[in-house]
């Protein structure tokens, strides 16, 4: 190994991490005081796929639900290709309480409806009145994060529908804490003040001023290669503050101290322009500065060009990354879990930062002597593909919000691979006036030697390439970082084709000219018609629907989406 030092493996979790209609389950068991038994889950995956017949009664359902005011519109937007049509997405209630995960998208077409997807929870009687008070909810969260009084979000009553036993309902206060190395949304029973369910909530992968402040500067990445970045200038200092995008674009520069880095995520330490990432003469040497403020305006522009987003919220919102949030030279006494955070991974926190708007934290990697696995880790903002999942987890966070575990959060963890190569495609193609190729490796800048993730052979890394090798254990929020791989196993095949090496079946892609078909499916699939608690089937259906309102019922996108979800064993 050339003198290097190995680090061990044994705690370190895999890295970067990160419909039927008409379905009914019942299930009938006792009752008790905190507990409800309901008899129906109705899942609604109706329109282009499904018969018209299945369509008006679903739709009938939803209307009835809503005059009911148990179906609340919660989001309505024109669709910016297919004129005449609106997206609507509604959150399902009880007794005017929200039920947790709970969610409808429905697409009109002129007053006429055209899909339905979701999952509908009926017959629900729990009584809604708390005999906890929501302070005292607030308490239990701080013992059990070991916080400051103040430390986590304000808690709200949910209807929370248990993950492992279908029909059964609680009454419960909902908050996120932000505990240093975790994101922790907590469920507290809102009559005994049990803590019922808890998850990490980290995706991991990991006031404008005049702009005649505004200049361009250049630098060199982590790879020594030669970047220009928009920066602000103030009192003949150059500070890494894009403003040039209607997305303000800050880069801020921790210098190594973990404490005030986690005091900026838990919102409780201000950002101030003495943060920012600083150059004197404008020629940027600090690669793990320069690449994460390039790679974010990569992003906007990919987002803003492709599909006409105006960045993360499409009311752009300032985007804001971390860089060295670690000091490399305390690695050797950093407890593990530190290490497997700040050094060797990078994560994307929605409810992080002062105004609580969400920041990118960017891995410090390891010195260049030390290896994982064999593998070298550079700064984790080196790889733009990296930087574009993390940012990907925020425009999750404001359209679908894909809940971080089991299906649903493998889906999460693919559609930010999906936008991380898009992103590195879109740039490459910029440099190479259009002659992009095509990339399916997700991290192979910063990970050296091969990346961490394969879209095109996923068993590269040990990932399953076919739905029936999905990992099915609970580590890893259910396995999200690794099943997310037969997910963009299937955008991979729809592109460039190809045979699955499990179902052995053949999938006739559009073609790597034609790729944007399959990235406009899926940024529609998943951002319009997708609700919180989908499932792979439901992604099939979706993006199935999404290629037949783009491009028409047997339309070659439609034929590829449709035989490369086959091909993975998604049905």
């Amino acid at each position: 190994m050339s003198g290097a030092t190995e680090m061990s493996r044994r705690r370190f979790t895999r890295l970067l991490a990160g419909a039927t209609a008409g379905a009914v389950i019942a299930l009938v068991t006792s009752s008790t005081a905190q507990l409800q038994i309901r008899r129906e889950v109705l899942t609604l995956a109706a329109g282009g796929v499904s018969s018209l017949a299945e369509l008006r009664e679903a739709d009938s359902l939803v209307d009835r639900l809503r005059r009911e005011r148990t179906l609340r519109l919660t989001a309505s937007e024109d669709d910016r290709l297919i004129p005449g049509r609106t997206h609507e997405r509604f959150g399902q209630f009880h007794a005017g309480v929200p039920i947790f995960g709970a969610e409808i998208t429905r697409q009109t077409a002129r007053g006429v409806t055209v899909s339905l997807f979701g999952r509908l929870h009926l017959g629900i009687d729990i009584d809604t009145t708390a005999a906890l008070s929501a302070d005292e909810a607030v308490r239990t969260i701080e013992r059990l994060g070991n916080l400051e009084p103040g430390g986590s979000t304000p808690p709200r009553l949910v209807v929370l529908p248990d993950r492992e036993r279908a029909g059964v309902y609680r009454l419960v206060y909902e908050a996120q804490a932000f505990t240093g190395t975790q994101l922790m949304a907590y469920f507290i029973d809102a009559t005994s003040g049990e803590l019922v369910w808890s998850y990490d909530n980290l995706k991991t992968q990991q006031p404008a001023l005049d702009c005649d402040q505004c200049t361009i500067g250049e630098g060199l990445g982590v790879k020594s290669d030669p970047k220009k970045m928009s920066v602000r200038t103030v009192g003949g200092a150059f500070l890494a503050h894009d403003q040039l995008r209607p997305a303000d674009v800050f880069t801020f520069d921790m210098r190594g101290d973990l404490s005030r880095t986690i005091e900026v995520e838990a919102g409780t330490s201000p950002l101030f322009d003495a943060d920012l990432a600083t150059d004197t003469d404008n020629l940027w040497l600090d690669g793990a500065s320069v690449d994460a403020h390039v790679g974010m305006g990569w992003t906007y522009n990919y987002l803003f060009t492709r599909f006409g987003r105006q960045g993360l919220n499409n009311q752009n919102v300032r985007m804001i990354s971390l860089v060295h949030p670690v000091n490399r030279a305390d690695l050797l006494t950093a407890p593990a879990e530190i290490v497997g955070l700040y050094y060797v991974n990078a994560f994307y926190c929605g409810v992080c930062g002062p105004d609580g708007a969400g920041v990118a934290v960017f891995g410090e990697g390891l010195p260049p002597n030390v290896l994982l696995g064999g593998q070298q880790y550079n700064y984790f903002s080196g790889a733009l593909d990296i930087v574009a999942h993390e940012l990907a987890h925020g425009l999750t966070d404001f359209t679908s919000a894909l809940l971080p575990m089991d299906e649903s959060g493998a889906l999460n963890e693919a559609f930010s691979d999906i936008i991380g190569v898009g992103v590195e495609h879109y740039a490459e193609a910029f440099y190479r006036n259009g002659a992009g190729t095509a990339d399916y490796l997700i991290g192979e800048d910063v990970v050296e030697p091969g990346g961490v993730r394969s879209l095109e052979d996923p068993p590269r890394f040990g990932d399953p390439d076919h739905y029936s090798l999905r990992f099915l254990g609970t580590e890893d929020n259910g396995g999200v970082h690794t099943n997310s791989l037969v997910a963009t196993h299937a955008f991979y095949l729809a592109i460039e084709g190809g045979i699955n090496r499990v179902s052995g079946l053949t999938v006739t892609g559009v073609g790597a000219a034609n790729r944007e078909q399959i990235e406009q499916i899926f940024y529609r699939a998943f951002t319009v018609l997708m609700t919180r608690d989908a499932d792979f089937a439901a992604a099939r259906v979706a993006t199935i629907q999404a290629a037949r309102d783009l491009y028409g019922i047997a339309s070659a996108p439609e034929q590829a989406v449709t035989q490369a979800w086959t091909s993975v064993g998604v049905k």
